[in-house]
Order: structure tokens, then C-alpha cells, then sequence
């Protein structure tokens, strides 16, 4: 077999030409496109989040963009764990890409780097193995919100003076200083490689580099006093920074981080270059893990001191707690430290809202400003999507092919989704629209330590609901559904789904049933779990839609079993 092309960088298809045999297929092969322009390394397929990958190896990556190209109207192609394994004659209405990645019996991470290394499986991040990241905003208004939330809680809904304290410029994390300056807000990031601060400097996500954390704090608490926004980066390790800050007295009004700790041996330890901890990596990766864990506790436990001080801190998604109390870490003292969705996020997950995104695949700007205006015009009502569209207008940089994320709820998705494919066919764009989520959505995940932390019934391990949202995404026809694992390794299940607008009929039937059903049974699983505001979204008397849910019947803690259940009832009575 002859070596393939290893591609150092990749730029996603723009304009009409088709190179496959219809605009499904064209957009999928796109989104893998977009996928690899924004990746942090291209050449070893990694999209973001350290490990995550658009594809198993180079073999692979080449025979996905041969089968997408020949892929028939009516044919489905099957990737497993980043590998095509299959092309089967189905129907046009099933979708072009089924995938199922990361999916491990046991798993640990011993088990799937023993995997990984004998070339079984890849790491699938969230939207990294099912073609669907869009760069760094990908995750913005999930932590404006969080803000937003915060702001509403503790300071008169207004962040103008606050100063935020965090960690992690990768291809997540680096969306938080610009995040907080959108709130005229301060943000002081650190990290402890400087080429991935100076990628987010350049990409317009951080504003500027001070030379030292006490030129940064000097800088942010000039910036708070003045009223003006500001997002300061400084190198340096998380751990390393935040005890320094707690050394010195300086006190921020919200921590938190976004460091890769939900992937050990992607977190850098402390005392390690960024050259030094790819060889330790490369060498021990067993030492590797235990330093980077020791680094995780400190990390952890600074970020609780600043609890204790007062401040707002909370995980922020990275699943630091999970990691360091399996380092040994005390179980309550770890936990101590929320978790954001349960504090902040999850009323917006009870209307079905959530990391909603769109990507224009003509690669016209344009396109996604006709849209834009469209959102302002349509849903004008809506106070949360407006505020946000018009701050992202402003703020937020394009990042290979235009895309907008935007947390609509159930009803809104469908009357969005219509009305853009709409705008196709009256030839308003100047090509198909791609509309996808991020993991982290209403009714796609089931994760114990973050998205299904403390659910009002108790199941937070029920993992029946992202499943249930795959195959539905099924049911309604969607061009790509993925259903996969990742985050610490046996800690989530989660669903990726892309459905394609062209403009066409069919196109509209399939929107009207996935846009409706993706979300739907994210509005079912809050109801259930006994959410007031979802209950009122399923019976018709949401503020988003009046459109409702058929449920059969409704949960409750305590249920007829069987004989002995009738017995009780007769006794009380």
C-alpha cells in the first residue's frame, strides 16, 4: 500500500461547483473541510481539544473524501471511530453519513490509548469526529450566557468593572476572554503555550499579551476601574497562576477554566515546557498522567480557595472534579466547586435552547449577514437571541466558512431552519446552509459531572436520552447523525447530528421533522424530570412557541410495580 498525503493544512470547498453527486453529499465533504481548516493540527488530524480527530489516519481521511465524492442519492456511508467501513444501498430519504465513535465497553483511559494505539478507535471530542466544529465561537455564547447568568444573579445583570480569572486558549477555551469583553467586562486567560495565545490574538478572541501576571492584573484592574472591556493573556500553567494570584491577595470576581482536563494527557503539567511534555508523553505516558493529575488537584483546590473568598467560581465544563477524585482527591471536597450548567445553564436547556449553529456553505459573507438581519427581523420578540445576533455581528470574526452559533429553543429551531431554506429557494443565499449543535445541547447528552449534574429526578447516569435523540434524528432524516463517547473516558454518551438546507421541497420535510424532534426530546427529558418551565414548553405554554409535546404519561418517584403495590395503597387507605 502506498503512503497517503499527510495535508499540513486543508481549505474548505467555496462557491457552486459540486464534486459530488448532489448538495447533501457536497455539504458533508464541506463541514470535513471546514473541520480541518480550523484545526489546531491538521497533519495529525486533530481538530481541537488535544486529541480530538476528524478521522482515524490519513488512510481513512482520503477514503471519506472518495466516498463522499461517489456517493450515491440513495446510498449511506458508515465511519467507525473515524474510519469508512462501509457504503450500503438505502433510500434518498436516509441519511448520507451514519457514525459511531469513542464507544468503549470499561472504558478508562489505559483501555483506549491501548485502542487508540492499535489503531481501533480516535478520541471524538464533541464536534471534532462528526465534522461539525466551527472554530473557536463554536462555544462563545454558551459562556456568554453563563455569564449573562451570573450577571443577572450577583451584579444588577451588568458585568461593566468585573474582572473574570481563567485558563485555556485552545480551540475551546479561547473564546472566554471575548466572551466577557462582549459584556464590557475584564478577562485575564493564561496558558502555558504562547503559539495558541498568539493564534487567538490573531483570530481576534484576545485583545493583547502582557509580559507578566502582574502586568496583567495591573492591566485588567485599570481597564475594571475605567469601565472599558479588556481580554489580557498571560503564559504561564493554571495551577502555577492561580496560586500566584491567590499569593498576592489580588481577587477576581469570577474563576473558572477551561484547561483539557477531561483528556490528562492532553493538560500540561506543571514544571513542563510544551516541547518537554510531548516527549514525556511520547516516552512514559503513565508518568505523564500522574504529573498532569498532581497539576489537575492543585488547579482544583485554588479554584475552590477562591470559592471560599466569595467569588463565583465554577467548572466550566472540563471535568477537573471527575479527574482529580480519581487522582485520590476527596469525593465532597472536589465536588464543592459547581458545575456550570446545574448553577446557571440548565433553564435554557428546559426550552429546548442550546448551542444551535449554521454554517453558509457557499463561503459568502454575505450570506450570513442576510441571515443575521433575517433572526433580527423574525425574532424580534426574543430579547435573548436578539442581543446576542447583534453582539456577534460586532464581535465575532469569521473563521474559514461563515457560521453563526445561536441558542434557540424548541419551535424557534423549525420556523429558523424553514425560512432559511426558504431564503435558498427564492435565491436570497447564494448556497445551502449546514445547521448542527454542539453536544452540549438540551436532550443530546447524558454526562454526570456536567450537562445531567443533579437533575431534579435523580438521573443523572440515564444514558436512554441521547440515544433516543439519535434515533429520532433517524426518523427524521437527517444528513448526518453520529453517536458517540468521550469526555473523561466512560462519563458521557452523547449524539451529533447535521442536517443540510438546499432549497428544495424535501429539504423542508426534513427540517420541519428534525428541527422539531433534535430539540423536542430535550424539552421531554427536562418535563420529565419534573423541570416547571420545560413542563409548561411540552403542553403548549412556553415563551418561545405554542406549539406542543404529546406525552403519554407522565414520571413520578413512585409507580405500581405489582401486587404488593396494591397492598400498600389498600393499607394507607
Amino acid at each position: 500500500m502506498s503512503t497517503p498525503e499527510i495535508l499540513y493544512s486543508v481549505k474548505a470547498q467555496r462557491g457552486p461547483e459540486l464534486r459530488c453527486k448532489g448538495w447533501r453529499q457536497e455539504a458533508i465533504l464541506r463541514m470535513l473541510e471546514n473541520n480541518m481548516e480550523n484545526a489546531e493540527k491538521p497533519e495529525e488530524l486533530v481538530i481541537y481539544g488535544g486529541i480530538g480527530k476528524a478521522a482515524r489516519n490519513w488512510e481513512s481521511y482520503h477514503a471519506i473524501v472518495k466516498s463522499l465524492k461517489e456517493l450515491e442519492d440513495d446510498e449511506t456511508l458508515v465511519v467507525q471511530s473515524g474510519m469508512p467501513v462501509a457504503v450500503f444501498k438505502t433510500h434518498k430519504y436516509a441519511p448520507t453519513v451514519v457514525m459511531a465513535t469513542t464507544n468503549i465497553m470499561k472504558a478508562d483511559w489505559p483501555t483506549f490509548y491501548d485502542l487508540q494505539d492499535k489503531n481501533l478507535t480516535i478520541y471524538a471530542n464533541y464536534t471534532a469526529a462528526p465534522w461539525e466544529y466551527i472554530g473557536t465561537q463554536g462555544v462563545i455564547q454558551g459562556t456568554f450566557e453563563t455569564l449573562s447568568a451570573i450577571a443577572r444573579l450577583h451584579y444588577n445583570d451588568s458585568l461593566i468593572g468585573k474582572i473574570l480569572l481563567t485558563a485555556g486558549a485552545g480551540g475551546m477555551g479561547g473564546n472566554q476572554t471575548r466572551a466577557m469583553t462582549m459584556h464590557g467586562g475584564v478577562a485575564i486567560l493564561c496558558d502555558s503555550n504562547v503559539d495558541i495565545i498568539n493564534r487567538r490574538i490573531e483570530k481576534g478572541f484576545i485583545d493583547t499579551l502582557a509580559g507578566s501576571l502582574d502586568e496583567a492584573i495591573e492591566m485588567a484592574q485599570k481597564a475594571a476601574a475605567e469601565g472599558k472591556p479588556l481580554g489580557v493573556a498571560v503564559v504561564g500553567n493554571a495551577a502555577d497562576v492561580f496560586e500566584e494570584v491567590l499569593e498576592k491577595g489580588f481577587r477576581p470576581d469570577i474563576t473558572t477554566s477551561m484547561t483539557p482536563a477531561h483528556d490528562p494527557i492532553s493538560y500540561l503539567p506543571s514544571g513542563y515546557t510544551v516541547e518537554e511534555a510531548e516527549q514525556l508523553r511520547d516516552t512514559d505516558r503513565n508518568l505523564y498522567l500522574q504529573k498532569a493529575r498532581e497539576t489537575m488537584v492543585r488547579e482544583l483546590k485554588a479554584l475552590i480557595k477562591f470559592l471560599d473568598m466569595g467569588v463565583h467560581s465554577f467548572e466550566y465544563g472540563t471535568s477537573i472534579r471527575k479527574e482529580c477524585i480519581d487522582a485520590g482527591m476527596d469525593e465532597k471536597e472536589a465536588k464543592r466547586l459547581p458545575g456550570f450548567v446545574a448553577e446557571y445553564i440548565r433553564p435554557l436547556f428546559c426550552e429546548g435552547r442550546g448551542p444551535f449553529r449554521w454554517v453558509c456553505l457557499s463561503g459568502d459573507p454575505e450570506d450570513l449577514r442576510k441571515i443575521d438581519d433575517m433572526i433580527l427581523e423574525k425574532f424580534s420578540d426574543d430579547l435573548l437571541v436578539t442581543r446576542w445576533i447583534k453582539l456577534a455581528k460586532e464581535h465575532i470574526p469569521i473563521e474559514a466558512l461563515p457560521a453563526r452559533i445561536c441558542y434557540m429553543g424548541f419551535g424557534q429551531r423549525k420556523a429558523f431552519a424553514l425560512e432559511v431554506n426558504d431564503m435558498i429557494r427564492r435565491g436570497e443565499l447564494s448556497g445551502p446552509v449546514a445547521f448542527s449543535r454542539d453536544n452540549l445541547d438540551s436532550g443530546s447528552i447524558v454526562n454526570p459531572t456536567f450537562e445531567s449534574e443533579n437533575m431534579k429526578d435523580g438521573g443523572d447516569l440515564i444514558s436512554d436520552w441521547p440515544v433516543l435523540n439519535g434515533l429520532l434524528n433517524a426518523v427524521g432524516m437527517c444528513d448526518l447523525i453520529a453517536l458517540q463517547a468521550n469526555y473523561s473516558m466512560g462519563e458521557a454518551v452523547h449524539t451529533g447530528v447535521t442536517m443540510v438546507a438546499d432549497g428544495t421541497a424535501e429539504s423542508d420535510m426534513r427540517l420541519e421533522v428534525a428541527m422539531t424532534v433534535d430539540s423536542g426530546i430535550g424539552v421531554v427529558r427536562h418535563a420529565q424530570a419534573g423541570y416547571e418551565i420545560a413542563k409548561d414548553v411540552a403542553n403548549g405554554k412556553g415563551k418561545l412557541t405554542d406549539e406542543s409535546i404529546k406525552i403519554p404519561l407522565w414520571w413520578t418517584p413512585t409507580a405500581t410495580f405489582g401486587p404488593k403495590d396494591l397492598k400498600k395503597e389498600d393499607a394507607k387507605a
